[in-house]
């Protein structure tokens, strides 16, 4: 009858936890960066959604071992935002390759296929699979045509849900007139925003005043002189409480003719108003991007990529939103950053050159084939990106982020093959215009830590705890057995007594 009771009240303690589950969860997340964590932004999101939304996830069964992983860290997810969303998200996965209506289905929905490599009989063969996902509520629908191995799967899901349950999305003004970057310049940049946003174009020439629908303006890489009213209009703008995001080239380079100059749009005066001085000088980074350069070998001519420190890499950033998660931005012509405080201002540094850096006044002439030596990198950590926060007389907080290259954010379009670099603006734009806290989702991914990659002790710890900690809860147990047994060998003995 114990053993009923004991078995009965078992039963009862289960039930009673799986319906708590329902409405309580928890997880023990023990990786370094939470990358197992909701962010308090999925959380807000999930708990204010009005209508149901379901995603159907589009994955094919016989994947290899590191895909079956991908998709079982996407299901995990999707039974957590079902949980946390009290049943607003609901989720069914559909393996695509076992009906060729679901397989149709899927493409007509913008999934499609992508090639793996698999093992059969001792040899490599490609194969397609499907790996994505779709979004569907009353209002709409957003597809994730891919979720990547290791990629950033909270921000795919999230962006994706709330793409379709936001009606309205806030307004970000690219400013043009001047010669700016246009939407075909910055294709990557305009996809990446249009996300969460309705990236639209602003002629000041235009306006009597900035729109009151922006919250966030862009001026990217303007060539010609900017009018005094302009600025005036962008004063205004930042008076009550806009934000701004500007790169453009304090200096420029020519390779045509192999000179650097002085630009004159009138933003570096205009910023020195402020307490921003851009300097109009070149920093220049031991650790750099590279050039193509001609070289002659006998009868033919090839391309050599040589050094060139007028285009700082950078891979170490500021502890700051905008450039959490980044890995590497290549800066090409960029010029220094100085701040004189002001009671009323504040001055963040995000992007800095390395410690062997240095600067080189214009006019100057470039020589790609110059001997580089540490003289000439004296002027370590150059500021070449910063934020200027601005409390206002009337209580608002405007915020004005200066980068002094209006090249980098072209990626692909332009001179830089970095990704990172549409990242760092697209998180610039991302952290002045959405409170939401999304930015902190775009660069987080489930990352994969080798041993080797580690530094020796850390492996020696690894290694060391791999061995001694089985033989350690092995002698535990058997020490709490040993007493256990010892206890009933006491109490039969004075019973007996």
């Amino acid at each position: 009858m114990n053993n009923t009771y004991r078995i009965l009240l078992i039963i009862g303690i289960l039930l009673l936890i799986n319906l708590l589950s329902r409405d309580y969860f928890f997880r023990w997340d023990v990786t370094k960066d939470k990358q197992y964590t909701l962010s308090s932004a999925t959380k807000n999101l999930l708990s204010e959604l009005d209508e149901p939304i379901t995603v159907t996830a589009y994955f094919t069964k016989d994947l290899p071992q590191q895909l079956i992983k991908t998709r079982e860290d996407f299901r995990d997810l999707l039974n957590e935002y079902a949980t946390r969303s009290r049943g607003m998200v609901n989720f069914e996965f559909i393996d695509p390759g076992e009906d060729p209506v679901k397989e149709q289905e899927a493409q007509q929905n913008g999934i499609s296929p992508m090639l793996i490599q698999v093992r059969e009989k001792n040899e490599s063969v490609q194969k397609t699979a499907y790996l994505g996902a779709v979004c569907k509520s009353e209002s709409g629908q957003d597809i994730i045509p891919l979720i990547q191995p290791e990629g950033p799967m909270e921000y795919q899901l999230t962006t994706a849900i709330k793409k379709i349950a936001q009606v309205e999305k806030p307004s970000i003004g690219l400013i043009q007139g001047h010669g700016e970057s246009n939407f075909q310049d910055l294709a990557l940049l305009n996809q990446s925003l249009n996300i969460l946003y309705s990236v639209e174009t602003l002629n000041l020439e235009n306006e009597t005043e900035v729109p009151p629908r922006f919250k966030t303006l862009m001026m990217i890489n303007p060539m010609d002189s900017i009018p005094p009213i302009h600025f005036f209009k962008l004063d205004q703008f930042l008076d009550r409480g806009g934000n701004l995001s500007i790169a453009y080239n304090a200096v420029q380079g020519d390779f045509q003719t192999a000179q650097g100059t002085a630009t004159g749009t009138g933003i570096t005066e205009w910023l020195a108003s402020k307490g921003i001085i851009v300097e109009p000088s070149f920093a220049v980074d031991a650790r750099s991007g590279q050039v193509q350069v001609q070289q002659r070998q006998g009868f033919f001519t090839i391309n050599t990529a040589v050094q060139f420190p007028y285009f700082p890499m950078i891979n170490e950033f500021e502890d700051h939103p905008v450039t959490r998660g980044l890995e590497q931005v290549v800066f090409q012509f960029a010029s220094p950053i100085t701040y004189l405080p002001d009671s009323m201002t504040t001055f963040d540094p995000i992007v800095k050159t390395s410690q062997n850096s240095g600067k080189i006044n214009v006019p100057t002439f470039f020589d790609v084939q110059k001997n580089w030596g540490s003289s000439d990198f004296r002027h370590p950590f150059l500021t070449i990106g910063g934020v200027l926060t601005t409390r206002n007389p009337i209580g608002t907080e405007s915020k004005i982020v200066v980068y002094t290259d209006g090249d980098f954010p072209m990626g692909s379009q332009g001179r830089s093959q970095t990704p990172d670099n549409v990242s760092l603006m697209s998180n610039t734009i991302d952290w002045l215009s959405d409170d939401t806290g999304l930015i902190d989702l775009r660069t987080k991914g489930v990352m994969t830590r080798p041993i080797k990659d580690l530094e020796d002790a850390q492996q020696a710890q690894i290694k060391w705890l791999n061995f001694l900690l089985p033989i350690a809860l092995v002698i535990l147990y058997g020490f709490i057995r040993s007493q256990r047994n010892r206890r009933i060998r006491m109490k039969r003995m004075e019973e007996q007594i």
